[in-house]
């Protein structure tokens, strides 16, 4: 057997030794004699978009129309206009939609319309409702 140093045995598919070869022959080489190299790009996992939740306020007939377009320029950022807008398709049809946004974002919007309404005593429902 070939004991010399910097020697490697090589093995084909049967398994019997092929001929010896030094450490780095094999390697492929640029044409200035430095190693190939090359970047690994992993692909990218395509991110789904969030799913989005609309805001619902519901119609009563006990908390007045100039808290609710104060609720609605407050933690919506409607102006004055679109917030009444809203209030009376709300107070018309019974339910309106308030703003679209990520499930977190929203579920924090209907905890502080009705923290603000509960201060107030007034009876005001917000919900969510997968868009």
């Amino acid at each position: 057997m070939d004991q010399r140093p910097a020697m490697h045995r090589r093995f084909d598919s049967t398994d019997r030794p092929m001929a010896p070869v030094t450490a780095g022959e094999g390697d492929k080489r640029e044409e200035g004699g430095g190693p190939v190299t090359g970047v690994v790009v992993k692909p990218r996992p395509k991110t789904k978009k969030p799913a989005m939740y609309k805001v619902l306020m519901l119609n009563d007939d006990y908390t007045p129309m100039e808290f609710v377009v104060h609720v609605l320029e407050r933690f919506f950022q409607k102006s004055r206009d679109e917030a009444t807008r809203i209030m009376l398709h709300v107070h018309r049809r019974g339910v309106g939609v308030c703003g679209v946004y990520t499930y977190e974002v929203a579920e924090t919007k209907v905890t502080q319309v009705m923290d603000l309404a509960r201060q107030n005593q007034h009876p005001l429902q917000c919900t969510i409702e997968k868009e």
